[in-house]
Parts: C-alpha cells; structure tokens; sequence
C-alpha cells in the first residue's frame, strides 16, 4: 500500500527527525522561490549553484547566503 507523500522529505519516512526533516523542507523552499534583487530591486533572482545568484531582470550575477539572498 502507498502512502501519500506531503514532499520530498515523505520519501524519508520516520528516519532523521521531525525538526531536522521541516529545516529541509524551509531551506528548499527558500532557494526555489523568486528572491528580491539588492540591485534593481524586483522579485527576479533566481539561485544558480551553492551561494551564486542570478537576477533575471538586471541580468547580473551575484554571491550571497546559501539559501536566501
């Protein structure tokens, strides 16, 4: 029988702990949403690798945090 996974972190099951499993989950939704640009200030950046981020709007490449810039 199948269970229904809430998301990616279902496929863990029971293993890794409830807070560390909802960390996870937080830091991946940071990163794959919209982020603010510092520089032209719209919602377009987007996370290209670990720490580097592009800006869609201004088309201009920056480092920051890992997650969120």
């Amino acid at each position: 029988m199948a269970t229904k996974r809430m998301s990616f972190t279902g496929g863990f099951g029971a293993r890794y702990g409830a807070k560390i499993r909802q960390r996870l989950i937080n830091a991946t939704k940071k990163q794959k949403t919209w982020q603010k640009c510092p520089y032209c200030t719209k919602l377009r950046v987007k996370r290209i690798s670990y720490g580097i981020w592009k800006c869609r709007a201004c088309n201009i490449k920056f480092a920051s945090r890992a997650y969120e810039s």
